[in-house]
């Protein structure tokens, strides 16, 4: 492993792509103290400390406490991400948008430039959406988070600015960080503010256990089920499905080609940590609309969809089952699939090549992504509702029963003050495993040992 090291700091491409990205990191982090003008710290530092286990608290881990400052990187790279997943349903709906993304390069970029503009029309719609939230709201000690005379028009326009300039700039760190650092910048970005919560959410554990307010005991139990958690996730992005592909003999003048035994690797979790991020995205926006229109049926659903309810933990599990089977579908192409190992010869045994081949691929496909499917979203939820309980007495009819029933544990959760669930694990833990391989690719590449000895090439000496 400290082979391994030495060898980043040996090659000075990789070195600089890797101080590149900490230096970019280094500025989004500084970017999220700066905050929006005329919003009153101390009253937001009090809303903010009130709001842990709401819907703000689960979009403030996301920007790294951006959010809850209320500083000019608040939206954080979401509307990016919503922006994302606009444009790739409209690519399955438009045929221009699908036209875009078969021209390869070129469409491409079009489709980002697309994305772009969305990510600005977002961010200005989700701040006008928080400077009337400013505006209304009081901190638990009544102090405006606005003072008075500082509202109006002037204050939304100044907000909405910020908040938008604060985007564009957070978005062109991403891609610059994609482009010449190392590893997926939007993902890292989200990654870094994630980890960032972290260290403080140990020395508050570790005050509340000296304090008495939290039992040791609890506590143990947490880091043992987190163990098990970071486990189970491991073991489940590196699990795939190996379908068996046999390669016909071609003679080629004197020589004969193929022959050749391989397996096409289907991951059991083809999307990765994009669905749990797209589902987190989409589950934030009732939040900003209940913020800027105020009617009655909209502030009956935005209750009803706050983070915790039940309503809110059946839709993120089936959007979480729904952006996986989507994303997987956009990713990958079992007809193109199909198509080139019909043109180099390759076909399944006990199976036609071309179409039948294409189904067969399909259906293995299918039938693991809802494997795939299911562990997100149970590792996405399962964890946050044994930390901040079922709130089953918001069902109808049978809530109140149910709620005198179940213990207090399953209702009111553990107790646990700080954020912790395995919506951020799963991102931690994907987005670091998705960064080790890139490194491990580029220190393969060059010919040196990268961090895992077993994936070392054959015939490499050593």
């Amino acid at each position: 492993m400290i082979d391994s090291f030495r060898n980043i700091v040996a090659i000075p491409d990789l070195r600089n792509r890797l101080l590149f990205t900490f230096a970019l990191l280094a500025v989004y982090r500084m970017g999220s103290f700066i905050p929006i003008p005329g919003i009153d710290p101390v009253a937001i530092a009090e809303f903010t400390e009130a709001a842990q286990g709401t819907v703000l608290g689960f979009v403030n881990l996301f920007t790294g406490g951006a959010l809850g400052r209320m500083t000019v990187f608040a939206l954080g790279i979401m509307p990016y991400i919503s922006a994302s997943i606009i444009l790739q349903l409209l690519t399955v709906v438009w045929p221009y948008l699908e036209k875009l993304s078969k021209e390869g390069e070129l469409g491409r970029r079009k489709i980002t430039q697309y994305t772009r503009y969305g990510t600005i029309v977002l961010s200005v719609i989700q701040g006008m959406g928080i400077s009337f939230f400013l505006e209304r709201t009081t901190a638990p000690g009544g102090a405006p988070l606005v003072p008075a005379d500082i509202q109006g028009w002037g204050f939304r326009l100044l907000t909405v600015l910020s908040l938008t300039t604060g985007t564009a700039f957070v978005m062109w760190l991403g891609e610059q960080i994609t482009e010449r650092g190392i590893g997926n910048g939007i993902s890292l970005i989200i990654f870094a503010g994630i980890v960032v919560g972290f260290p403080g959410a140990i020395l508050n554990t570790i005050t509340d256990v000296r304090e008495g307010s939290l039992n040791i005991i609890t506590v143990v139990l947490l880091v043992v089920f987190m163990v098990i958690v970071v486990g189970a996730i491991v073991y489940m992005e590196r699990a795939q499905r190996r379908i068996p592909i046999q390669y016909a003999k071609r003679v080629v003048g004197r020589r004969i080609y193929g022959g050749q035994s391989t397996y096409l690797p289907l991951r059991l979790n083809t999307g990765g940590v994009i669905p749990v991020i797209f589902a987190a995205s989409i589950m934030s926006f009732p939040q900003t609309l209940g913020q800027m229109i105020e009617n009655r049926w909209l502030q009956r659903i935005t209750e009803a969809l706050a983070w915790g309810e039940p309503l809110y933990n059946l839709v993120y599990f089936l959007s979480i089952v729904f952006f996986c089977y989507f994303y997987t579908s956009i990713i990958f192409n079992p007809e193109d699939t199909a198509e080139n190992m019909r043109k180099y010869g390759g076909f399944i045994p006990g199976i036609r090549p071309g179409k039948r081949t294409a189904e067969f691929i399909d259906k293995v496909l299918t039938r693991i992504t809802l494997v795939g499917a299911i562990y997100l979203a149970l590792v996405a939820i399962l964890p946050e509702i044994l930390i901040a309980g079922f709130k089953v007495a918001t069902i109808p009819v049978i809530g109140p029963t149910l709620d005198s029933i179940l213990p207090a544990w399953f209702t009111q959760g553990l107790g646990v003050k700080f954020f912790f669930g395995g919506t951020s694990l799963l991102i931690v833990v994907g987005v670091a495993m998705d960064t080790v391989n890139q490194i491990e690719s580029q220190l393969t590449m060059r010919h040196y040992d990268g961090f895992m000895r077993r994936g070392r090439i054959r015939g490499r000496r050593g």
